[in-house]
């Protein structure tokens, strides 16, 4: 498992690196086609709180407190507090179908709109939608630690300068991931064996950032957004159908 679970971080973390997104989502989407998502979250998550807030630390003068505060973690936070009543469901073959649904959603989605897209900055969502969009993310990352997606699509459209836009979602993710892995820790999901496996996966996070960072200077940014959603798309299909003949 930790060789299998290493070789996903090294390809998570080389997206993330790349792309500025996406370590959670492909983990959890590529460590779900052999195991269960407990395992996939209690070795992962660990890791990335580190990442999470060394990134953190390092960009402390860029976060956006007012925004984080006061609008992102109210209705994130009772999102997550009714994903994590029904984490004890994880372990159940239709959490995986439910959750390739979501990551095939989100990737028809994203190629849609990298489609569409143009170059206009779009305006803040309106409060009401802000806090529906926010608190639907929060239940997703409570189940799976992979609300991310509806998370960048509301910040990013608040804050527009890229340093700013990175510390704050950095500091989300660590007030987030800290309390979902105290969570799995007093249930027993987080423990001395999981936090081993943890430890296997720092190398190629490591690792994972370097390449991902070479990577970023290379090729253009859309091109590979593009296949990186494509890639969830098909693990996600792969996932569902296997889920589904079971």
């Amino acid at each position: 498992m930790p060789l299998f679970l290493s070789a996903v971080v090294l390809v998570a973390f080389i997206v993330e690196s790349a792309a500025g997104f996406g370590a959670t989502v492909v983990t959890v989407t590529l460590g779900a086609q052999l195991l269960p998502l407990d395992t996939v979250l209690a070795a992962f998550l660990p890791v990335n709180v580190l990442l999470s807030l060394v990134l953190t630390v390092q960009n402390a003068r860029a976060i956006d407190r007012g925004l984080l505060f006061r609008k992102v973690i109210p209705w994130m936070g009772l999102g997550t507090a009714v994903g994590l009543a029904f984490a004890r469901y994880r372990s159940a073959e239709w959490i995986k179908i439910v959750f390739a649904g979501f990551v095939i959603v989100l990737s028809l989605g994203e190629l849609i709109a990298l489609r569409a897209r143009s170059d206009e900055r779009a305006a803040p969502l309106r409060p009401p939608v802000a806090a529906v969009a926010l608190s639907t993310a929060g239940v997703i990352h409570g189940l799976f630690a992979c609300g991310g997606p509806l998370v960048v699509y509301v910040v990013g459209r608040s804050l527009h300068d890229k340093a700013a836009f990175r510390a704050t979602l950095s500091a989300l993710w660590l007030v987030m991931n800290v309390v979902l892995v105290a969570t799995m820790a007093f249930d027993g999901s987080v423990g001395a064996k999981s936090l081993l496996t943890s430890a296997w996966l720092v190398p190629p996070l490591l690792l994972g950032l370097f390449l991902g960072d070479r990577l970023h200077r290379r090729l253009d940014e859309r091109s590979f957004r593009v296949a990186v959603f494509v890639l969830l798309l098909v693990a996600a299909s792969v996932l569902l159908v296997r889920s589904l003949v079971k």
